[in-house]
C-alpha cells in the first residue's frame, strides 16, 4: 500500500480499537438485557428511546463536528484554537438551551411518546444527549491533534464504567435484594428494570464530561469569533439536514414502529425482538464507525494541498468493500453461534440480520462516496441524497410495517442506502470525478454472493461439519483477495 494507505490503516486500527472493543463490550450487554429485563417490551423501550437519542444527538451537533474538521484544517486558518473555541462555545450554549424547554415540557412530551408512567426515562435520555453533544467537540479535537490513544482511553473508560454500572444494577442489586434487602432498599427498586439502564448512562456521560475538561482548557484562552461561527454554521447547516435525514434512515424504524399499531404493548414487544436481532449486525456497524473516525481527518488533512488524491480514494473504497464483504460472510456463516447472544424468545427476528448487514455495507460505500461533496464544499448534495433516502425509508415503513412487521423496516433501510449510494455516485462523477475500481467491486460482490449461497444452500445437520465447510468458504474468499489485490499477491485474476 502507499504511505497514505498505511497511515489510514493504522489510524483505523487505533480508533477502531476503541470503537470495536467498545461496541463489542456494549454488545455483550445484549444477552444480559434480553435475559434480565422482564420481557421483550422492556427491550423495546430501550430500543425506542435510544433511537430518539440518536436523532436528537444529530440535531444538537448540527454538523459542527465535520465543520470543525473542515475549518481547522483550512490553509488560510492561522489560529486553529480559535476554531476549537468557537465550536466548543457554540455547541455548549445550544446544549444548555435545549435542556430548558425540554425540562419545562417534560410532562406533555412523555405523554406524547407513550412514557407518561415513567417521564424520568425521557428526562434521563435528554440529559445524556445534551452532555454527549457537547463532548463531541473535545473528542473531535483529540482526533485533530492525532491523539488516538487519549481518544481511545476516554471512550473505553466510559464504556467500562457503563458496563460495570449495568452489571451492578441489573445483576448484583437483584441478588443483594434477595439476600439482604435492607442494605440497598434506600436506593434500589426491584421493579424499576430498564430504568437502571438509563441511570447507568447518565452517570457515564457525566463522568466522561469531567474527564474531558483538561482537553477543553486549550480553547479557554481564545474568544469565539462570530464571523467564523457564521461561516462554520453556513457550511454545517446542510450537514445538519443531511444528518437528520441520514439518522432517520437508520432509526425511523425504531422511532415509528410503536406508533403504527393500535396495541402499543404488542408493538413494543415486536420492536424489542427487532432491536435485539439488529444488535447482532453491530459487527458491520462498528467496522464502519471505526473507518469513519479515521477517514474524515485523513481526507481533510490531505486536502490542504492543491493535489486531489483521487487515486487513494479509489484504493480506500476497494479495500473497504473487501473487508466489509468478509465481515458479512463471517457473521452469516456463524449466525448459528451468534444467535445465542440473545434469548430464544428473540429468535423470530433473526431473518433481519442479513438484510440489515447489507444495508450497513451499502451505507459504508455511500460514506466513502460522500467525500466529493465535503471536499468541494457542496454539502447541500448530501442533504438532497439523505432527504430522498429518508422519504423512501419512511414511506416503506409506514406503508408496509403494519402488514409485514419488522422485516419491512429492515428492507426499508437496505433500499434507502442503495438509493443514496447510487445518487451520490452518479452526481459525484459529474462534480468531482474519482475513478473507482468498479470491476473489482463487482467481482468481489459476485464472489461473496456465490460463497454465501454455497454456504447456506447445503443442509448440513452436523454443526461441526457445517462450520468447517463455511470456514473453508471464508478461506477461499481470503485467498482470492490476497492473490488479486494485496501486496503479497502478484497475479491478477
Amino acid at each position: 500500500m502507499a504511505g497514505g494507505m498505511r497511515k489510514l490503516a493504522k489510524d483505523t486500527a487505533v480508533y477502531g480499537l476503541s470503537s470495536i472493543i467498545g461496541r463489542f463490550l456494549n454488545w455483550l450487554l445484549v444477552p444480559m438485557y434480553t435475559r434480565v429485563l422482564a420481557d421483550t417490551g422492556e427491550f423495546g423501550i430501550y430500543t425506542n428511546l435510544y433511537a430518539w437519542a440518536a436523532l436528537l444527538l444529530v440535531i444538537l451537533t448540527y454538523g459542527m463536528e465535520t465543520g470543525f474538521f473542515r475549518f481547522i484544517n483550512k490553509k488560510e486558518e492561522q489560529k486553529p484554537m480559535r476554531v476549537y473555541a468557537t465550536a466548543l462555545v457554540c455547541i455548549g450554549t445550544t446544549s444548555l438551551l435545549f435542556l430548558l424547554p425540554a425540562g419545562c415540557f417534560l410532562g406533555p412530551l412523555s405523554r406524547l411518546l407513550n412514557y407518561a408512567d415513567h417521564p424520568e426515562y425521557l428526562a434521563m435520555m435528554l440529559g445524556v444527549v445534551a452532555i454527549d453533544a457537547f463532548c463531541c467537540i473535545p473528542l473531535a479535537y483529540l482526533r485533530y491533534k492525532e491523539r488516538p490513544f487519549r481518544f481511545m482511553g476516554v471512550k473505553l473508560f466510559g464504556i467500562f464504567l457503563n458496563i460495570v454500572l449495568n452489571i451492578f444494577f441489573l445483576l448484583i442489586c437483584p441478588q443483594m435484594h434477595q439476600d439482604a434487602p435492607e442494605r440497598i432498599s434506600w436506593f434500589y427498586l426491584s421493579e424499576y428494570g430498564v430504568g437502571y439502564v438509563f441511570i447507568a448512562n447518565v452517570i457515564t456521560s457525566v463522568v466522561t464530561l469531567l474527564i474531558l475538561i483538561p482537553d477543553m482548557l486549550p480553547a479557554f484562552g481564545y474568544k469565539p469569533n462570530l464571523a467564523l461561527l457564521k461561516q462554520m454554521l453556513r457550511y454545517s447547516f446542510p450537514i445538519l439536514i443531511l444528518g437528520i435525514a441520514g439518522i432517520l434512515n437508520q432509526t425511523a424504524d425504531k422511532i415509528l414502529f410503536p406508533y403504527l399499531f393500535a396495541d402499543t404493548s404488542y408493538a413494543q414487544a415486536q420492536l424489542g425482538i427487532y432491536g435485539a436481532c439488529f444488535k447482532i449486525a453491530v459487527v458491520m456497524v462498528m467496522f464502519i464507525q471505526a473507518f469513519r473516525y479515521a477517514y474524515e481527518p485523513f481526507v481533510f488533512a490531505r486536502n490542504k494541498s492543491d493535489t486531489h488524491h483521487t487515486k487513494i480514494y479509489s484504493e480506500v473504497m476497494k479495500y473497504f468493500i473487501i473487508f466489509a464483504l468478509f465481515i458479512f460472510l463471517g457473521v452469516m456463516f456463524f449466525l448459528d453461534i451468534l444467535k445465542y447472544f440473545v434469548a430464544p424468545v428473540y429468535y423470530p427476528g433473526l431473518p433481519v440480520v442479513p438484510v440489515v448487514m447489507l444495508g450497513e455495507l451499502f451505507f459504508g460505500i455511500y460514506f466513502n462516496l460522500s467525500i466529493w461533496y465535503k471536499l468541494s464544499d457542496q454539502t447541500r448534495w448530501g442533504a438532497y441524497f439523505s432527504i430522498a433516502g429518508c422519504v423512501v425509508t419512511v414511506g416503506i415503513i409506514v406503508g408496509f410495517a403494519p402488514v409485514y412487521g419488522f422485516m419491512a423496516c429492515a428492507w426499508a433501510s437496505l433500499i434507502c442506502n442503495i438509493l443514496m449510494m447510487l445518487l451520490s455516485y452518479y452526481v459525484g462523477q459529474k462534480k468531482f470525478p474519482v475513478s473507482y475500481d468498479l470491476k473489482s467491486a463487482f467481482i468481489y460482490f459476485a464472489l461473496a454472493i456465490i460463497l454465501y449461497c454455497a454456504g447456506m444452500l447445503p443442509v448440513i445437520e452436523t454443526g461441526i461439519l457445517r462450520f468447517a465447510y463455511r470456514t473453508v468458504l471464508l478461506i477461499v474468499f481470503l485467498i482470492v483477495v490476497v492473490k488479486r489485490d494485496f501486496p503479497s499477491g502478484n497475479r491478477k485474476l
